[in-house]
């Protein structure tokens, strides 16, 4: 923990600001814009799959990260891997307007995706490391709900903004120039942010960099509490992936949304976010993470199944389940993150972040591309009791049984001094009871 007061509250507030602006950077490089680029480069079901992938696919540079990161120290790592992540976007600035095929712009689409997902995996892992060590556990809770506040509302703004803009310049017959207006936003928030990673502070800039022994890993994998947490992360991003590449798609294809309604409705997710945060920030520093992150899986296992709702002249289940992921996609994130700290002990904390993530990750790869596979063998359109379906469907079928299989998992999760699973969600169901309009008497 950093012993000067004035420097811990200076990195928090430029902790902060870093997250708000590298926001703009994913509002203009990833979700809905991802999609888009994937759609104007002429990209199929499996090929969106396999895109949706690379992020996590990348999670096997986690080991190397986890070397870096304990070799070098973490602020370096982060600084330098994060800024290469950004940065290597510069390229598509200038994609839409290269004389190139179809496929050969689609393939060096797919390289800037897969190098900045690498080096966004080994910047990732030597953050956390990073403020594993800079937040002091009391409040961490309550610090990651903070910056969850920021940087949803910046992200809301941003999305919104960006869609509006592709929405409107698409219409107009310059979707790939407003692609490529797209990227150089981010790559000019990409650099803000690295500045302000800079200013960030190093509780141990002069500690000495070991080397640890590889066979900590093989100690993370027979840690009983650990494995625990490992287990429900494979198969819990393994659920997730079956759908989560393919909502944006679904949205603008067969739902026709447009990328403006598609902006709105993480405007609607980022709301309920923004209000629940600091709630779920309480709760995990007060009742532990463990409760919270059982709540959470089981109510999230519903979300895929609300997909099936919607139809081109019937959208309003969007609103519900807008509400639904806002509030428990933002409690399952900070609990996820706090048990990933109170799970690592510090000197071994790269490594056992590198083997949480490469789990999850290799889980979601995995899944995604054969959901992808499966998406591109399935009819487009299908009948079934009385209705038509699209092949997307089936995905959010199986991710919501995949998911709510997985939610059983975090039942063996141990955490030390955390309340108790049932104890909490009488808490919590008492609370909500207590906001409803009470009936008039008489």
């Amino acid at each position: 923990m950093a012993s000067d007061p004035s420097a811990l509250r200076a990195s928090f507030r430029a902790s902060y600001a870093e997250g708000v602006v590298a926001e703009f950077f994913g509002a203009c490089a990833g979700g809905a814009i991802l999609t888009a680029w994937a759609l104007h480069l002429g990209a199929s079901p499996l090929a969106i799959g396999l895109i949706g992938a690379l992020p996590l696919a990348a999670q096997i540079v986690q080991l190397p990260g986890a070397w870096l990161t304990q070799a070098f120290g973490p602020k370096i790592v982060a600084v330098t891997a994060i800024a290469a992540s950004r940065l290597v976007w510069l390229p598509m600035i200038a994609l839409p307007f290269m004389p190139w095929s179809a496929p050969t712009a689609l393939r060096v689409f797919v390289a800037v995706v897969a190098l900045a997902a690498i080096f966004g995996v080994i910047g990732n892992n030597a953050w956390t490391a990073w403020m594993g060590e800079l937040v002091p556990s009391a409040i961490r809770g309550r610090f990651f709900s903070r910056r969850t506040v920021y940087i949803t509302v910046a992200g809301t703004v941003a999305s919104l903004a960006a869609g509006v803009a592709l929405d409107a310049l698409t219409s107009r017959g310059f979707e790939g120039p407003s692609l490529g207006a797209l990227a150089a936003v981010a790559c000019l928030a990409g650099a803000v942010s690295v500045y302000l990673l800079h200013r960030q502070h190093d509780p141990h800039p002069l500690r000495a960099r070991e080397r640890r022994d590889w066979r900590v890993l093989v100690a993370v994998t027979r840690a009983s509490q650990a494995r625990a947490f490992l287990w429900y992360l494979l198969a819990w991003n393994s659920a997730v992936a079956l759908s989560a590449s393919f909502f944006s798609f679904h949205m603008l294809s067969n739902l026709r949304t447009g990328f403006a309604i598609a902006a709105l409705h993480g405007v609607a997710v980022a709301a309920v976010r923004i209000i629940s945060a600091p709630l779920w920030g309480r709760a995990v520093d007060r009742f532990g993470a463990r409760p919270v992150l059982v709540l959470c899986s089981f109510g999230i296992a519903a979300v895929p199944a609300m997909w099936l709702l919607p139809t081109p002249a019937f959208l309003w289940p969007l609103a519900l389940e807008a509400a639904l992921s806002g509030a428990l996609w933002g409690g399952h994130g900070i609990a996820a993150m706090d048990l990933t700290f109170q799970l690592s002990p510090r000197a071994e904390r790269p490594f056992y972040l590198a083997v949480f993530a490469t789990a999850g990750g290799l889980g979601f790869a995995v899944a995604s591309m054969l959901a992808g596979l499966l998406a591109s063998h399935l009819p487009g359109r299908f009948d079934l009791l009385g209705e038509t379906w699209a092949n997307l469907h089936v995905l959010f079928m199986l991710s919501a049984l995949a998911r709510l299989v997985a939610s059983l998992l975090t039942l063996r999760i141990q955490e030390p001094g955390a309340r108790d699973v049932r104890a909490f969600v009488i808490i919590v169901v008492r609370g909500a009871a207590a906001l409803l309009p009470r009936r008039a008497a008489g």
